[in-house]
């Protein structure tokens, strides 16, 4: 008789998020600490805790409690406070004063934050409110890895534009160095940060050289702003002119937030081209480019050699 699958005893990461969000409920967290202790309450076996992913890296119990983890903070259930740690929002409190019996996908529906997570993520036409990757009544493989992708993509964007909201406005103009280096501007990373050093100088926050001799530059302004708080025409306009103070031709806006349709519209009718990059943006560059992230496993994809059978 075949052994039971210590896998089997683990319960889904949906099973897992009221269990976390009392977690939390304790203080401050180390996700760490939590996938220790609902290891205890659960009364898994050392089997089923040591499972491991594909990749070994991580074990499945593990893997489950930080995606338990995640979703909470999409929701605003929770939030990170530093490094691998986190605590319980107000909202979160007032969820636990109900007395909730279950918290899964379908709960988290009713904070909008979460809902606008899931369509980043999804992208989907299907009918569920959250449509989850391992629904494969709905999908083919082919297109359950890729919704996975997609959320998992999504949800490293949204912890990428956290961190980066998070963290001091020189680490913000190191981040930007970092990006247009990485996307083929400017010579070395010592000329581009001396470039970018000049905080505040008229209106502009940094200059990068748009190519490695300095023919042509690109002048930047950032702005870290927090979610919610959008850059307006105004903003547009005084950068346009600090490009014309400069005599520059060229102009990148970079902010964590985003930018109003007539801030947009400014940009498009002024005589000077300004690009817009809003946080969405600027974290899809970063994982494009490998900025602040970094690959953590490749599952290679194959199919029948045709030619081979011919």
């Amino acid at each position: 008789m075949t052994a039971p699958d210590p896998v089997d005893a683990l319960p889904d990461y949906q099973s897992i998020m009221l269990p976390v969000l009392r977690a939390a409920a304790d203080g401050e967290q180390r996700i760490g600490a939590v996938v220790q202790r609902l290891g205890d309450e659960l009364g898994l076996s050392e089997g089923a805790r040591a499972a491991l992913l594909a990749s070994g890296r991580q074990t499945i119990f593990a893997n489950r409690v930080h995606w338990a983890k995640t979703y909470l903070a999409k929701a605003g259930l929770v939030e990170a406070t530093r490094r691998a740690h986190f605590q319980l929002t107000k909202r979160g409190s007032d969820v636990l004063a109900t007395k909730p019996e279950r918290i899964d996908n379908r709960f988290l529906s009713r904070f909008e934050e979460f809902r606008q997570f899931s369509n980043r993520s999804a992208q989907s036409t299907y009918d569920e409110v959250i449509p989850d990757p391992s629904d494969a009544a709905y999908r083919t493989p082919d297109e359950t890895m890729r919704a996975a992708h997609r959320q998992i993509e999504a949800a490293l964007a949204e912890d990428l534009l956290d961190r980066v909201r998070a963290a001091p406005p020189e680490f913000f103009e190191r981040l930007i160095v970092n990006l247009l280096l990485a996307m083929g501007y400017g010579g070395s990373a010592a000329d581009a940060g001396r470039a970018l050093g000049r905080s505040g100088d008229d209106g502009v926050d940094g200059v990068i050289d748009q190519d490695a001799l300095g023919l042509d530059r690109i002048y930047i302004q950032a702005k870290r702003y927090a979610a919610g708080n959008s850059v307006g025409p105004g903003a547009i306009r005084d950068f346009f002119g600090s490009l014309d103070r400069h005599k520059a031709a060229k102009g990148l806006f970079v902010t964590t937030s985003s930018f109003t349709s007539s801030a947009r519209e400014t940009a498009d009718y002024l005589s000077k081209r300004i690009v817009l990059i809003d946080g969405e943006q600027l974290t899809r560059l970063m994982i494009r480019h490998n900025v602040g992230c970094r690959i953590e496993e490749v599952l290679p994809v194959k199919k029948v050699d045709e030619d081979f059978f011919e």
